[in-house]
């Protein structure tokens, strides 16, 4: 199936259970594994433990051919991307679901951020921006403008669309419910999925890897919403080294450069990392560090927080529904901020109370098995 990589599998029914294996399709952005994030971890785990379940799940990207009669029920990603979705919901005539992921942008301080995307962002209201980018995204890298629709609905317009015509909203907190609804008002029933961790690579042992042993890490997609530069303000010439590991999304090159650039020698900046890697730096690390403008979690400080990371985060979007009293909080526009925080937390013991409540509530058995239940409501199962 190339790059795209079309996932399925034809479970059998769970044990103990008599019914039919649901068949489900989910469908996200094209880029959903060209240019991976917290979204294509969600999918792919999600959809692991479904099948585990015994539900019969297949992943599409939203550029592809759908086979619409051999589903149930489709199960689209990403609330902000609503040309994605429309053609689907009016071709395939099949009930759906919205795992809303809804990031706001808004906030999102475009410093170090140059070029036209830059001035845009600045200049135009979040809507208007938003439908810049879809339409520049189909022109500059060619990812087709699925909804034809979407070009005459508008941006905001569209995902009102989307959000009434679906069966069940599955926001990742209530937070990001609320935000949700205050934007784009609808009676659309919701459910909330928790984001999680993986088990299987939480339960392993790591080898010591002396590059992170007590160093302050940072994971995730190299953007102006993930304020990396920031960080890299903050602990420049630092004792403690900084490793930041991750890709510049499409539209952040420009972005990525200055951050390379402003690094100092203290400041490692790496690519993206196998899982193993992965894990074996967060096996080692002392702090984890996502001082974003917006997360609606921050999957890698989860993941992070798990292994035995105290974290940093800033309160942007809904991460106080997950980290709660057991993170450091920083301001992101604020350098001293930034790395008062760190310091803070890198001078603390390990919190274990926040590592008790992921293994507890954030785990992708825990996502899989919400989802399912809203499945079950939709189809009439319950």
């Amino acid at each position: 199936m190339g790059i795209a990589r079309l996932s399925s599998s034809l479970a059998a029914d769970a044990p103990g259970d008599s019914m039919q294996a649901m068949k489900i399709a989910m469908i996200s952005r094209a880029t959903l594994y060209t240019s991976p994030g917290g979204d294509t971890k969600q999918i792919d785990e999600t959809a692991a433990e479904l099948r585990a379940l015994g539900a019969r799940v297949d992943i599409f990207t939203a550029d592809q051919a759908v086979p619409y009669d051999e589903y149930e029920l489709l199960h689209f990603f990403n609330a902000i991307r609503p040309a994605d979705i429309i053609r689907h919901v009016k071709r395939s005539r099949l009930p759906f679901v919205l795992s809303t992921i809804f990031v706001e942008y808004g906030g999102v301080n475009e410093s170090g951020r140059g070029g036209l995307v830059g001035a845009l962002k600045r200049a135009l209201p979040a809507g208007a921006f938003e439908y810049v980018k879809t339409v520049a995204r189909a022109i500059r890298n060619g990812e087709r403008i699925v909804s034809p629709e979407y070009l005459w609905l508008g941006h905001e317009r569209s995902i009102r669309w989307v959000a009434g015509h679906a069966a069940c909203l599955l926001p990742n907190s209530e937070s990001e419910y609320r935000r949700f609804v205050a934007r784009f008002p609808v009676a659309t029933p919701h459910r909330v999925v928790p984001n999680g961790i993986n088990l299987t690579s939480i339960g392993r042992e790591y080898p010591v890897d002396e590059r992170y042993a007590g160093a302050v890490i940072s994971m995730g997609r190299i953007e102006s919403r993930k304020n990396q530069l920031g960080l890299i303000r903050a602990m420049n010439g630092a004792e403690v080294p900084l490793y930041i590991h991750g890709t510049a999304s499409p539209n952040n090159r420009d972005y990525y450069d200055v951050c390379v650039a402003e690094a100092a020698a203290n400041v490692h900046i790496k690519g993206h990392l196998a899982e193993t890697e992965l894990y074996t730096a967060y096996a080692n690390a002392k702090v984890h560090v996502l001082p974003s403008y917006f997360e609606t979690t921050g999957l890698s400080s989860l993941e992070a927080a798990a292994m035995g990371c105290n974290v940093v985060v800033s309160p942007g979007g809904d991460t106080r529904d997950y980290f709660g009293d057991d993170a450091w909080y920083c301001d992101p526009d604020s350098v001293e901020s930034i790395r008062t925080a760190v310091d803070m937390a890198l001078a603390a013991p390990f919190r274990t109370e926040l590592r008790d409540r992921i293994l507890a509530e954030y785990t992708w058995p825990k996502a899989a098995e919400a989802t399912l239940a809203a499945y079950r409501e939709v189809l009439g199962q319950s």
